[in-house]
């Protein structure tokens, strides 16, 4: 098959203005059939509202003392990583969020 080099190139958006109407009408309503997975654990059962009462909920957690490494921040009482600390006066700690 023969190429015409000296004929203007056609790119897909001039393909797509030619289109006829009903072809993009189709094109549009099978973009919009996509067919969504739901999981039966995602119903709204298992969804919480804000405000719900969780009294009877028990929340674990372990607590690690401050490590070596670590400094509490007297401006935001965090406790951050030594590579953290933007300043320190007197005793003072500041981590680098607070220091700005």
């Amino acid at each position: 098959m023969a190429t015409d080099y000296d004929a203007p190139r056609r790119s897909e958006a001039d393909e797509l203005a030619e289109d006829s109407l009903e072809e993009l009408k189709q094109r549009r309503n099978e973009a919009q059939s996509a067919v969504v997975d739901v999981d039966e654990s995602d119903s709204a059962e298992n969804f919480e509202l804000p405000g719900a009462d969780l009294s009877g909920e028990e929340l674990t957690v372990k607590v690690l003392p401050k490590q070596a490494d670590e400094f509490t921040c007297s401006r935001c009482f965090l406790v951050h990583h030594r590579s953290r600390l933007a300043n320190q006066r007197d005793g003072q700690y500041v981590c680098r969020d607070c220091a700005f």
